[in-house]
């Protein structure tokens, strides 16, 4: 299993973009930057982030450089439980003080950036009056009643909601206590231009560069993006600042669209956003080369392997992918180069991440996607184990490409082929057979719905080929999305115990008539169907034993007749024989299949044979 975590270990070849940024911060000098990494969801910009500090944190220091340091805020976690603008703040402001104490030095000026980050805290408890407005901060909790109180006045008050008022006064009062020091007459423009010049004066004295990690920030509610939006501008622009910001920049807009909600200008929306980000950077889409070193690297990683060997392996490769534009390849081969000995169920995963790797990148439902490619190996990865804890032999290859299109496919395409294999008597999907060879051979194939996404022809190429496959094992350990019901299963006892003397012993059937004579229409069509299953497996058609098998359920049931019929009028005109006309002379649907035969031009013994029995 893999852990659905940002990681510091680069797998996905992004140290080159995480050095960009790194330098970008460098080359900035003090001056302040933001830099926004861009990506969908999943894609790896938490750990282009982590990536980037890590580079950070390991340059070379020359004499006089001032220090990193770094402040990680997930806007996400503080979601529904504090404001995020004032969540951060005493992040920032908790950092420093830290780092204060550790370098004692800029102790004073670092308590007046907290003084001020607790004023502001509080002046949003009182949030009804012109303190909140001058900050842009909606009404809200206990005192947000104060600003009804005064909506009421309108109509004039009474001796009560004055009192009331009053009461809703105190309570403000005392709540405030904690967060409130007495200090001079000020106002909250005084408050952020003084918190602003407090902050760069600390900075000054610590001798630091401060870089702030926002991560998640797309996860978030437009109010807590907004919200988190507003605190950086708050630190943006200050000397020795620089803000990375990981979020998927059309969530962002979205978020500034709901709050600009009725504004219908996107120019706005627009610039605000180029207000905050100076330099957007979008994460590299991963291409097949990377997907399947990625794949590999992350089935290296979970191996037995010993961890310096692990890293050995993942340097080679990322050696190896910033060569790829020269025509280098990461694949199987070159990964089994980079050591002596892999263990065996190691290469054979190896082959499976070289044949997954293609239709991870291609499939619009994963489209190179590192988190979706980890939750498909991790659902693998627990199927697996349920078929050896459960001693259901699986083959993981088969198993990967049965889940990849449980994942990717068309539903309804999936419940046909859990069906046809189901109701095989071998629990062969055979229909695939004709599709498999075409698309094996490159040839376009007519496909009907709902078997038309372009998907199914790139997943018919796969190995391994499944139509001759018994995939009862597989479908089982996949129960969680569609059950496997084979037709023995809606059979009565009686009948299940019938069709298995049928199948085991089909020439002993004429011994069976009067106990098939009792069971219900239903279930012999369901008996017929998996006699003609294995009837089909015969290549000669004279008098094989499982012909006895049917003939015993049409006497049962006469409407059985007409579906033999129709089976042995399709038969291979080579393979009847003459012995078989006599055998099936006596029943009423015969006529039918000695003309399909004779139109088939089959052997003249048989024509012989039927002209005879007249």
């Amino acid at each position: 299993m893999w852990a659905d975590n940002e990681t510091s270990r680069d797998f996905l070849n992004f140290s080159g973009v995480a050095d960009t940024v790194a330098e970008i911060i460098v080359q900035a000098n003090g001056r302040p930057i933001s830099i926004g990494v861009s990506g969908a969801w999943g894609i790896g910009k938490s750990s282009l982030i982590k990536l980037t500090q890590a580079s950070l944190a390991s340059r070379q220091k020359i004499e006089g450089d001032r220090e990193f340091v770094f402040v990680e805020f997930n806007a996400w976690l503080y979601q529904g439980y504090d404001d995020a603008r004032a969540a951060l703040m005493d992040v920032i402001a908790s950092k420093l003080q830290v780092e204060a104490k550790e370098r004692a030095t800029a102790i004073d000026k670092v308590a007046g950036i907290l003084k001020r980050v607790r004023w502001l805290r509080g002046a949003k408890l009182v949030a009804g009056d012109a303190v909140a407005l001058s900050l842009g901060v909606p009404p809200m909790g206990m005192l947000g009643s104060l600003l009804s109180i005064g909506k009421g006045a309108l109509d004039g008050v009474d001796a009560a909601e004055l009192e009331e008022a009053k009461k809703k006064g105190r309570e403000a009062a005392e709540a405030a206590g904690g967060l409130l020091a007495a200090k001079e007459e000020t106002s909250p423009p005084k408050e952020i231009q003084a918190l602003r010049d407090s902050f760069e004066e600390a900075l000054d004295e610590l001798g630091i560069t401060l870089v702030v990690l926002i991560d998640d920030l797309d996860r978030c509610l437009p109010p807590t993006t907004i919200s988190t939006l507003e605190a950086i501008r708050l630190f943006l622009f200050l000397k020795h600042t620089a803000f990375v910001i990981a979020a998927d920049d059309e969530m962002i807009k979205h978020a500034v669209r709901k709050h600009f909600e009725g504004v219908n200008d996107d120019t706005l929306i627009t610039n605000y956003f180029d207000k905050l980000i100076q330099v957007p950077i979008r994460v590299p889409a991963l291409g097949t080369q990377e997907v399947r070193a990625y794949l590999m690297l992350l089935f290296v990683d979970n191996s037995t392997l010993d961890a310096p060997i692990k890293e050995k392996i993942r340097l080679g490769v990322g050696q190896q992918l910033r060569q790829t534009w020269q025509g280098k390849r990461v694949d199987k081969a070159f990964v089994q180069s980079l050591h002596d000995s892999f263990p065996r169920d190691l290469i054979g995963k190896l082959d499976t991440a070289d044949r997954l790797a293609p239709l991870m990148t291609s499939a619009s439902g994963i489209a190179g996607n590192p988190r979706l490619i980890k939750r498909f190996l991790n659902a693998l990865s627990i199927r697996m184990t349920i078929s050896k804890a459960q001693g259901v032999g699986v083959d993981e290859a088969v198993l990967a490409k049965l889940l990849l299109f449980e994942r990717l496919g068309n539903p309804k395409a999936y419940a046909e082929l859990v069906a046809a294999a189901s109701s095989n008597e071998s629990g062969k999907p055979t229909f695939l057979t004709e599709w498999e060879t075409k698309a094996g051979q490159g040839i376009d194939l007519e496909l009907k719905e709902p078997w038309t996404d372009p998907f199914v022809s790139e997943w018919l190429t796969l190995l391994p080929p499944l139509a001759d496959v018994d995939l009862r094992g597989a479908l089982y350990v996949s129960r969680e999305h569609a059950p496997l019901i084979t037709p023995e299963d809606r059979l009565s006892s009686e009948a299940a115990e019938l069709l298995a003397a049928l199948l085991e012993h089909p020439e002993m059937a004429g011994g069976l008539k009067e106990r098939l004579s009792k069971i219900v229409r239903q279930e012999t069509t369901v008996m017929m169907d998996r006699l003609l299953d294995r009837a089909r497996q015969s290549q000669s058609w004279g008098v094989p034993p499982i012909l006895e098998a049917c003939l015993a359920v049409t006497t049962a049931d006469p409407v059985q007749g007409p579906r033999l019929a129709a089976f042995l009028g399709d038969r291979p005109p080579a393979q009847i024989e003459p012995n078989i006309v006599p055998k099936i002379g006596d029943q009423d649907w015969a006529q039918g299949v000695f003309r399909a035969w004779e139109k088939a031009d089959v052997a003249k013994s048989v024509r012989t044979a039927i002209k005879k029995l007249g």
